[in-house]
């Protein structure tokens, strides 16, 4: 369990940027129960996350369509939480940072930290935009 004060802007930036942050199972089975498209994302400390999806998932719903629901899970903090969410993205194995769209219920497109790590936030934000595009 990594320690409030240092999560604290690393949880902000998504959800100062309209994601819902999910703490609880009750929450996230909340959450995927509700029609629509809905974006997942799994947050976490690592550099990758910060440089690169943070930024990314930020820019991809701040430009043209967007899923219906938008929520952050923060692995290595809410672990029963991720963990739950996770279950929803199987066949993906676990990763950290990674982002998952659902279109009611089921998955329709993943990023895995292998698509997020090394590359560009804008890279990123316009994979995320085709998806959007295409699901939204």
């Amino acid at each position: 369990m990594y320690p409030a004060d240092l999560v604290k802007p690393m949880r902000e930036h998504l959800t100062n940027n309209g994601f819902t942050e999910l703490h609880t199972t009750d929450d996230v089975h909340a959450a995927m129960k509700k029609e629509g498209t809905t974006l997942m994302v799994v947050n976490s400390v690592c550099g990758c996350a910060a440089r690169n999806a943070r930024p990314a998932a930020v820019h991809a719903i701040h430009n043209g369509k967007k899923p219906d629901n938008i929520y952050t899970v923060f692995a290595g903090v809410d672990a029963e939480a991720t963990d739950l969410a996770r279950s929803f993205m199987v066949p993906f194995p676990p990763s950290s940072p990674s982002m998952a769209l659902f279109k009611d219920g089921e998955l329709v497109h993943m990023l895995e930290r292998h698509h997020i790590e090394g590359r560009p936030a804008e890279m990123i934000a316009e994979n995320l935009i085709d998806a959007f595009d295409e699901h939204c």
